[in-house]
């Protein structure tokens, strides 16, 4: 068994996915809105999902684990962010005021009870955009222009952040003193003269590289849990919080992976630890899109038009859909449904389940695979090694993980190949235990035909 031949199949099995990307690609660029969306030989494409279910053009039904990258809390459809949504449109009789709304104070208040750290938010319409802003504000609170970021963790498709998110081994630097290489053709150079790249969850180098570069820092930025499943030592982050307070570098935790995903609190409530700012997405707009900064007032307020009649004093945000109804009406339906008693513990009872399954599965056929995650959210190694960081990643077997997605993919189970697993409340026992028969039978194909 290889790639090309699990290929092969993939393709045969889908003609008419096939057929359509070799159409799309001619007028839209590679054939795809986004480039993480694409995967060899071609994505399948989806026309339509069920409760915790998508289905192809081609008729396979799949279990859905990439719940567009997380964002679907509690499935497809579900029938309260779906009422949420006609009730809006009734009452409200549109999609966009381009202006404030009684919703917006509403959401306010949830996020303001979950999240400490926040004394005041602001509306975006990405969590790319929420990072972006998160930084914006932390350069004018501190008047400086560096940003320090660790390396492997993504914060969106802006400049200052693609820079050592998927860095190659040659060019990556030392372990402890990491070089900022750029992740994009086309980024200006300045941005990665002003990046300083940490190593994450190595307290020894953050200390000392930060110490060196605090008078130019303005900002710590970071995936509380690397790529949303890989968490940082508890010590790690206190001494963190603790470092970055005592050299005036603002602490920014970028929760659109894990807010609430880990707890509903996000990673800071696993931690215990409040940062200055935080940026949201993905789960708080309830399958609509959405970002959110929520911080302390301090560095909300520079924003605040009440602040001066001079431009040039007020950190300028703004944005034609911020906190629009729609998106802000599924949020507040998905953030009450998963408050009620024993929601959330029963996704991540549920996770949890299907990793004991799979770590279990992996062990019985003898291979290399574990899961590792928090929460509601988790990936499938092809490691036995421990994963604390970034560069421990190298050590993943990936063709041995594509082998086994695109055999996953033939037996009804898709996280798109290489990419980790959520949960949803639309997960049921149902879906565990089909999810789990069909990692068996892509383990026992594995073992049989044994992969080179």
């Amino acid at each position: 068994m290889n790639i090309s031949s699990l290929q092969h199949t993939f393709q045969a099995n889908r003609p008419n996915s096939a057929a359509f990307f070799e159409r799309a690609k001619h007028t839209i660029s590679g054939g795809v809105n986004g480039n993480l969306r694409y995967f060899a030989p071609f994505p399948i494409i989806f026309e339509k999902a069920d409760s915790a279910c998508l289905i192809d053009i081609d008729g396979h039904r799949y279990v859905d684990y990439l719940l567009s990258y997380g964002a679907l809390m509690l499935g497809h459809a579900h029938p309260e962010i779906l009422a949420a949504a006609q009730r809006t449109w009734s009452e409200q009789g549109t999609s966009s005021f381009g202006a404030t709304h009684p919703l917006e104070l509403e959401m306010t208040d949830e996020l303001l009870a979950l999240y400490p750290s926040f004394d005041q938010v602001r509306f975006t319409n990405s969590g790319l955009e929420a990072t972006l802003f998160a930084l914006r504000l932390a350069s004018a609170y501190t008047g400086k222009t560096h940003i320090a970021k660790f390396e492997g963790h993504y914060h969106g498709a802006h400049d200052h952040v693609l820079q050592s998110v998927n860095p190659v081994a040659d060019r990556a630097g030392e372990s402890s003193s990491p070089h900022a290489v750029p992740d994009s053709f086309g980024a200006p150079d300045y941005y990665r003269r002003h990046s300083i790249i940490l190593p994450f969850n190595d307290w020894e180098a953050c200390e000392r590289i930060l110490t060196e570069k605090a008078a130019v820092t303005s900002a710590v930025i970071m995936e509380p849990m690397l790529s949303g499943y890989i968490a940082a030592d508890h010590s790690f982050m206190q001494n963190l919080r603790e470092l970055t307070t005592q050299l005036g570098i603002v602490l920014i935790f970028d929760e659109v992976k894990t807010g609430f995903r880990i707890e509903l609190g996000g990673a800071q409530a696993f931690y215990g630890i409040e940062p200055d700012l935080t940026a949201l997405g993905k789960v708080v707009g309830g399958g609509f899109p959405i970002g959110v900064v929520g911080g302390k007032r301090r560095f909300m307020e520079l924003s605040s038009p009440l602040r001066s009649d001079i431009r040039s004093e007020v950190v300028f945000h703004s944005g034609t859909f911020n906190g629009n109804p729609l998106s802000i009406a599924a949020g507040l339906a998905t953030i009450r449904y998963l408050k009620q008693p024993g929601a959330f513990a029963e996704i991540v009872q549920n996770t949890n389940d299907l990793r004991k399954g799979i770590d279990a599965l992996a062990k019985q056929y003898d291979l290399p695979f574990t899961t590792c995650g928090e929460g509601t959210i988790f990936n499938v190694l092809a490691t036995e090694q421990p994963v604390r960081h970034y560069r421990d990643l190298r050590a993943n077997h990936n063709q041995l993980r594509l082998a086994l997605d695109f055999l996953l993919m033939e037996n009804g189970v898709y996280s798109k190949p290489l990419n980790r697993f959520s949960l949803s409340a639309a997960h049921t026992k149902t879906e565990i235990n089909a999810t789990l028969d069909a990692f068996e039978k892509s383990f026992a194909a594995l073992k049989q035909d044994p992969f080179v």
